[in-house]
């Protein structure tokens, strides 16, 4: 069983400390000549890995990338705090505030008996939060453009069709896909490459709606996909080194079949 983490505030307070020192005028050289774009390409690296380790179930994988996750947290809030911007404490605060704000089915009056009754309470607070700011009303506007395309469409498509902008059922949604489909068929055959990329992009989001529609997150699916597709592929590699040969130069045919052998 996982130890009491009854002491946890404590543990985060020794990070910070740590974090402070490392910062300080006579702490490490690469921590201090780092800021706030420099750190997030190890940000976007960390939310990966912390994805990769709970693909492959391995949790004490999984225990230590959440570690590397947390300090990018850290990290941030210290620069933050060294330019007087605000603290750790403020971040908390602010997750801690927001968390019991956007639940008032659990600390409040209102009822949720669903997933989606709880959905449709969070975007009602936070429409009611937009409009008491002076920050960008527009539907779409919270959503971040600086983060992969997928998850900007799952993002896009949810938001929508929580508004009312959806199709029916599922069924429609195959029929867009069939549509979409001919006209990425069409832009290839008149051999525009701007087309058939705008096209393409239409398919995708397509894809991402009917996986709404599906219940299942696309996201998840391709990473499934990509690794059942390296399994079979380094199973073809196994077979062909076995025999002294490699990928390269071997007839499609050949590779097929061994493909099919894969699968089996």
């Amino acid at each position: 069983m996982p130890e009491d983490s009854g002491n946890a505030g404590q543990k985060l307070q020794q990070l910070i400390e740590i974090m402070a020192r490392l910062r300080a005028p006579d702490g490490c050289p690469w921590d201090r000549e780092q800021n706030f774009d420099t750190i997030k390409k190890f940000t976007v690296e960390e939310t990966y890995e912390v994805l990769d380790a709970i693909d492959r179930r391995d949790w004490d994988g999984l225990r230590e990338e959440l570690g590397d996750y947390i300090l990018q947290a850290v990290f941030y809030a210290q620069m933050a705090s060294e330019e007087n911007r605000f603290s750790i404490g403020d971040c908390l605060d602010a997750i801690n505030e927001k968390l019991i704000r956007r639940h008032p089915h659990i600390f409040g009056e209102e009822t949720a008996r669903t997933g989606d009754d709880v959905l449709k309470l969070w975007e009602a607070v936070k429409s009611a939060e937009k409009a008491g700011s002076d920050k960008p009303t527009g539907l779409l506007d919270g959503i971040p453009r600086a983060q992969p395309a997928l998850i900007e469409a799952q993002q896009i498509s949810s938001r929508a069709a929580r508004a009312g902008f959806d199709w029916s059922n599922a069924e429609d949604v195959i029929a867009k896909l069939e549509e979409e489909i001919a006209e990425f068929r069409a832009a290839r055959a008149a051999g525009s490459a701007d087309e058939m990329e705008d096209e393409l992009g239409d398919l995708m989001f397509t894809i991402v709606n009917l996986a709404r529609f599906a219940k299942v997150d696309p996201e998840q699916a391709l990473r499934r996909t990509n690794a059942k597709f390296r399994k079979r592929f380094a199973h073809v590699e196994r077979r062909l080194s076995e025999q002294g040969e490699g990928v390269t130069g071997t007839p499609i045919d050949r590779l097929e079949a061994l493909w099919q052998e894969a699968k089996k």
